[in-house]
């Protein structure tokens, strides 16, 4: 078996079976390719089925010098689970990653925004450009509704439940939720569609897709980070600003004011619930008044 030939193959198995989105698929790809750079580099001419722990231990050494931790520790898992996906398809009969330890990594607590800071940044759009209310409809939907930004981009016309209250997210592998929508997100997403996204001259694929660009095409996520990042050094914030902040934001706020963590979790669209945990380590203030309400010896 050629390692093409097998990436190929794993390549249609998260795609097809694990249902994985097409960045996550690109990424797993990503570990796997890696490898296969390696050993050309080194002219071992070895296939996925023959290479050796040891041989993988000398690439993950190699690789190391020039990657944190964390990014090692992700290589590790997307090499264990290729493997494992040969295993699955009884290609071998142990992961050759089985006794590799990926490093230890601290639990890397999310920067998030104060309301003041969200309201500054949404002060500095300049609504007289013709992408100012569009701009401003994406930073109150990606904070209002707890977006990813893949989750943003991809979001139809057709996904707006308003009388509802509620919007339909298509998250990660394809799994899709039910998300509460605000009536101030609501009304600045009404005003970019019925009076600036009506006028624009749309290619016909992208009819349903609520944010556009120029051209009349869906968004990039690379667009979406170039716009938050320009309001960010324009309102002046001294914090590295990204989608994700926002959706940070939405979760530490809400948990700050209160909000049930499942509530939040599946918001947020998260598998665990101790991915969603994470934010309750942003505001200790917060567990001591869940205390001070709700014990019975308080």
């Amino acid at each position: 078996m050629k390692w093409q030939e097998a990436l190929s193959d794993y390549s249609l198995y998260l795609k097809i079976e694990r249902g994985m989105s097409k960045n996550t698929v690109q990424n797993y790809n990503l570990d796997v390719q890696k490898l296969i750079t390696y050993l050309k580099t080194y002219d071992m001419h070895i296939s996925p089925l023959e290479i050796t722990s040891i041989q993988i231990q000398e690439f993950i050494y190699k690789i190391a010098k020039s990657i944190n931790p964390r990014s090692q520790s992700r290589l590790i898992s997307g090499l264990r689970s290729f493997f494992d996906y040969l295993i699955f398809e009884n290609y071998l009969q142990t992961n050759p990653l089985e006794q590799i330890e990926a490093p230890k990594i601290g639990r890397k607590l999310p920067d998030t925004l104060s309301i003041s800071e969200i309201n500054l940044i949404l002060e500095t759009i300049d609504l007289s450009d013709s992408n100012g209310e569009r701009n401003r409809a994406i930073i109150e939907t990606l904070y209002g509704c707890g977006l990813r930004v893949s989750e943003l981009t991809s979001m139809k016309i057709s996904d707006l439940f308003f009388n509802e209250g509620f919007i339909k997210v298509t998250g990660k592998g394809n799994k899709q939720r039910f998300v509460p929508i605000g009536k101030l997100t609501q009304k600045h997403i009404n005003l970019y569609k019925n009076q600036v996204r009506i006028f624009k001259k749309i290619d016909q694929k992208y009819k349903d897709t609520l944010f556009l660009n120029r051209r009349g095409k869906q968004l990039t996520r690379a667009m979406i980070f170039t716009i938050i990042k320009n309001l960010g050094e324009k309102s002046k914030i001294e914090k590295s600003i990204s989608p994700h902040t926002f959706r940070h934001s939405f979760a530490t706020h809400l948990i700050e004011n209160g909000a049930d963590l499942r509530a939040i979790q599946m918001m947020l669209g998260h598998e665990s619930i101790t991915t969603t945990e994470i934010y309750m380590h942003l505001d200790k203030s917060h567990l001591k008044k869940i205390i001070d309400e709700f014990h019975p010896r308080k």
